[in-house]
């Protein structure tokens, strides 16, 4: 996103949902300025494009219909088995009737400019790039009002045949007239859902959602609507709590069809994706920059790259149809190594003063039961930003010794720390009071500054090191080397980690305050590649506590984690949105199993879950934290008990039979809609389902995406044969079932 009259940047920014208008080379170019190519000769478009004089342009696809209509909204239609000119197309969009109705527009003084687009001097153009060939419209607007607003509009949309469910635009607006305008803030992708459109019985909002912004811990990221549901979803910047950055996305679903709306910049640009329930009970939600831009006669400002995504199912495919186009734009997915994929045991069970005698004490029983991980975890260290281990718990050498002495019995050892944050004499995080950690005394140029002067705060309160100083970076990479190469861990735990404040510092130089947001991802990039070089098969895991993640530091990791789901439900859904960011052999770690339960007591919760089939069957990677041998009253609710180690010894073993982690996530189940909750994967030459109720179920269960056939069904979950089934021509068996709580099937071929 640019502006001027020749995309000069502009000096001026929100801190609030701020743009980064002036980081312009980390930016793709703007496709309203793009040269339009021919596609290779034997690969044109299969994309149909019509321009009605007076409206609608009606773009098809080979699997959805985009509508731009007369008053300029953007409507997205589902064509049901890729049937163009279907009459069973299908979609959620309400337009609103006798109002503007625009998709895009902007906010000057106070008040909302919409425009009239001009369909008769509409361009249709081939388009080819890194996404591959396709068609890009671009239609002019003139302005409804207030008289003598002189704005101009053009409206550029892109949709390319390898992604035909997903439309991408940028609106530029440009100031025709011989005074300054502000523009304080631009809409895109304004959208108006009925549910009943899809569903005649249906109440307009009754549809699922999910909402990818990180701002509350415990939040569910996947609700079912309600007549008063209203959530922000600010994105990219960091928000109250210390929270932020997030996905920009959020979908929104029937059992028919579903439609997902956001931006797809490779950086954490600063955004607000709201989503509210209207009094009409129609579902209104749009892309929000707040941009605060002068604009000068004759200079020009563009939006970001929003998108509109039409399809069938829940939040998997427009979360995959997302990344994938990420993955087009310059986002590069690391493969996980394959030590990713073994269980994790963390001596959290311990909490904070965790010794090497009790992280080796239970070596013993992780042998017992195959794990292979061990994390040493929070406060182990002397003070956030220094990271030097503790005089009273870790003395001397001893931390390195540790991990000498696991590496000795074949087991691997994991670090925890949370990058960028340093102490600076202010504030505590529960018994630890924050000193002045000596990184803060040698370089206080380092620290990030509000707008105050003062030093910003992250996350636990703490100071913040600027990701985009060139030496908080290399700092970084210095520790990083401390931990694996010297102090011989084989990885990092990354916890706590969401978002960093805007930075003032004037010492820095910055083009924009935004610069150390979107230079987060950097920072997170350097550790990852050093552990690397260093151990190939290490493991560098990150942790956004109890919120979805962040796209700045997403591709820099071989491991997700569910990061401290409430309960299982929560494990389950995590597990299946990483599978669709990451790809569906992805590593997700389902946490500790004692989180897959959990009880509020006051302001804290209670962990007593022993969930293991909620990872398992969602091919999630097995953790726990017991502690062993019994250490007193204090760890009663994570001991180790007789009976709590034949449970542990049976999941642990069946996870390492099985290794579904490493199998194909295969999406066959609706979220919301298909009773029981069901999951499934496909390894080895057989599928595996997983199926979830809260209370007792009977009835049949459907076992998709066979082909047609007899096969052999087993309950792997308690060793039970459960006889043969006959997958149909649309390759559903049904199976007859009985169970509580889950059901784990082993589907084979019956020769």
């Amino acid at each position: 996103m640019f502006i001027g009259k020749n995309r000069i940047a502009p000096i001026h920014l929100a801190l609030a949902l701020t743009l980064l208008l002036t980081a312009c080379s980390r930016l793709p170019e703007s496709p309203l300025k793009r040269t339009a190519a021919k596609p290779e000769p034997n690969q044109p478009s299969t994309i149909d494009v019509k321009v009605m004089p007076g409206g609608p342009v009606v773009i098809t696809t080979s699997a959805a219909e985009f509508q731009v209509t007369p008053a300029g909204y953007v409507q997205a239609f589902l064509l049901p088995s890729g049937q163009k000119n279907s009459p069973q197309k299908l979609s959620l969009d309400e337009p609103k009737v006798g109002a503007p109705a625009d998709s895009d527009f902007v906010q000057v003084a106070g008040k909302e400019v919409h425009f009239t687009p001009d369909f008769q001097q509409a361009q249709v153009q081939e388009a080819i790039g890194k996404m591959g060939v396709g068609k890009r419209v671009v239609i002019p607007a003139r302005p409804l009002g207030p008289s003598g607003t002189d704005l101009q509009r053009v409206l550029a949309l892109e949709v390319y045949d390898k992604f035909p469910n997903i439309l991408l635009s940028t609106v530029e607006y440009k100031n025709t007239g011989t005074s300054d305008i502000v523009i304080e803030k631009s809409i895109n992708q304004r959208r108006r859902l009925n549910a009943r459109l899809a569903g005649a019985k249906a109440r307009p909002w009754e549809m699922w959602s999910f909402h990818g912004a990180s701002y509350d811990w415990g939040k569910d990221d996947v609700v079912k609507l309600s007549p008063a549901f209203s959530q922000p979803n600010v994105m990219g910047e960091m928000v109250k709590g210390g929270y932020g950055g997030g996905i920009p996305v959020v979908a929104f679903w029937t059992r028919q069809v579903g439609e997902a709306i956001g931006h797809v910049e490779t950086i954490p640009i600063s955004a607000s994706i709201p989503a509210r329930v209207a009094a009409d009970g129609r579902l209104n939600t749009e892309v929000d920059y707040a941009a605060n831009i002068t604009l000068k006669p004759g200079e020009t400002y563009s939006t970001p790259r929003s998108f509109v995504s039409v399809f069938a199912g829940d939040f998997y495919e427009p979360l995959r149809i997302w990344s994938s186009v990420l993955q087009k734009e310059g986002w590069e997915l690391p493969k996980p190594s394959s030590e990713a994929y073994n269980v994790s045991w963390c001596g959290w069970g311990y909490e904070a003063d965790v010794t090497p005698a009790q992280m080796l004490g239970t070596i013993p029983k992780l042998k017992e039961m195959g794990i292979k991980w061990v994390t040493l975890d929070d406060r182990w260290f002397d003070a956030y930003g220094d990271w030097n281990p503790r005089a009273d718990t870790f003395p001397g050498d001893s931390i390195k010794k540790m991990v000498d002495d696991f590496h000795k019995e074949g087991m691997l050892a994991q670090l925890w720390w949370l990058p960028l944050g340093v102490e600076d004499g202010e504030g505590k995080y529960e018994s630890h009071r924050y000193s002045v950690s000596k990184i803060a005394q040698e370089h206080p140029e380092w620290l990030i500054l509000d707008k105050n002067g003062k030093h910003a705060r992250m996350t636990r309160g703490l100071a913040v090191l600027c990701p985009a100083v060139p030496e908080v970076r290399a700092y970084h990479k210095h520790l990083t080397e401390k931990f694996i190469r010297d102090w011989g861990f084989d990885g990092s735990k990354l916890d706590n980690i969401y978002s960093v404040p805007a930075c003032y510092n004037p010492a820095h130089h910055h083009k924009s305050p935004q610069d150390s947001v979107n230079a987060m991802g950097d920072v997170y990039k350097e550790i990852f590649q050093t552990t690397r070089a260093l151990k190939p098969q290490s493991v560098t895991q990150a942790c956004p506590c109890g919120t979805p993640p962040s796209l700045a530091w997403l591709p820099f990791i071989d491991q997700a984690v569910t990061a401290d789901p409430v309960g299982a439900v929560q494990v389950r859904r995590r597990i299946k949105m990483y599978k669709a960011l990451l790809g569906p052999e992805s590593a997700v770690y389902g946490d500790h199993v004692e989180l897959s339960a959990m009880t509020k007591v006051g302001n804290d919760w209670k962990e007593h879950g022993d969930d293991f089939a909620s990872t398992i069957g969602t091919g999630g990677v097995v953790g726990t934290k017991f502690v062993w041998p019994d250490p007193g009253p204090k760890f009663k609710d994570v001991n180790l008990t007789a009976a709590k180690e034949e449970r542990w010894k049976k999941w642990i073993g069946l996870y390492n039979q099985k290794m579904l982690s490493k199998g194909e996530f295969r999406d066959l189940y609706v979220t919301g809609y298909d009773v029981p909750e069901g999951y499934a994967i496909a390894k080895d030459n057989k599928m595996y389902y997983a199926f979830f109720t809260p209370s007792n179920w009977k009835g049949n269960v459907e076992l998709r995406g066979l082909k047609p056939g007899k096969y052999r069904v087993s309950d792997y979950g308690e060793g039970k044969d459960l006889g043969t089934v006959e997958a149909s021509a649309n390759g559903v068996a049904k199976l007859a079932a009985e169970f509580k709580d889950h059901l784990l099937l082993e589907v084979s071929s019956q020769p």
